[in-house]
């Protein structure tokens, strides 16, 4: 069985992670992080959960949690 090589796993992956704006992902990161501690200092603790699930899952908190891990 041939594979194609648009399948190989290392070409994929190291070409995306090089073509990401990082200082997009940290602006879009911090805002969501300043929202964050706005909402718990007004007291909205439901605005706070969502927001939190937002950065937790969003394209710019998760490649920001990487580089952070890989740096480490």
């Amino acid at each position: 069985m041939k594979m194609e090589q648009s399948m190989c796993a290392a070409s994929g992956p190291a070409a995306q992670w090089e073509q990401i704006h990082w200082s997009q992902c940290e602006q879009k990161g911090r805002r969501l992080q300043a929202r964050i501690v706005k909402a718990t200092q007004e007291g909205r603790y439901g605005k706070v959960k969502a927001l939190q699930w937002l950065l937790t899952h969003s394209f710019y908190g998760r490649a920001l949690a990487c580089k952070a891990s890989d740096a480490q």
